[in-house]
């Protein structure tokens, strides 16, 4: 097998992962939750994140490495676009990782108060890691290449 065949598989299983863990933290997501369920969450939180590391080495592997050309990725509006689009959603995954981690410890029985905007937070990154794909067909035709 190629290493390009290994990188964009590894890269789909990579983005349904992210999916899956962000859709069972929406669903879990509770206004009061006892930190044993924090501490579950978090588990799956980290989940999430192993699968943002490996899309990420997955896909500076397909773009420097066992892809097309740097160029035809570096010179392409729609991906320059989706590499915003992910940086926005790590950026919002930081609040509810910070939280998470910081309300997963001490008496398990507990009960902590979720703050309202985690829940939107979540949808938020949902919903732009479905704009992605879109933008990923349109760069896989070659349209936005400027070089």
């Amino acid at each position: 097998m190629s290493v390009e065949l290994i990188a964009r598989y590894v890269h789909f299983i990579s983005i349904f992962a992210i999916v899956a863990a962000l859709s069972i933290e929406l669903v879990v997501l509770k206004p009061v939750m006892r930190r044993s369920e924090i501490s579950s969450l978090s588990r799956i939180d980290g989940i999430y994140g192993i699968a943002a590391i490996t899309l990420l080495a997955a896909g500076f592997t397909l773009w420097f490495g066992a892809g097309k050309p740097a160029d035809y990725y570096s010179k392409n509006y729609f991906f320059l676009f989706k590499l915003l689009l992910f940086t926005m959603v790590g950026i919002a995954s930081a609040w509810p990782t910070v939280f998470f981690l910081k309300n997963r410890k001490g008496n398990p029985e507990e009960c902590v108060v979720i703050p309202g905007y985690l829940k939107k937070l979540i949808l938020l990154q949902l919903i732009i890691l479905f704009l992605i794909p879109a933008f990923a067909g349109l760069m896989a035709k070659g349209i936005g290449y400027f070089g």
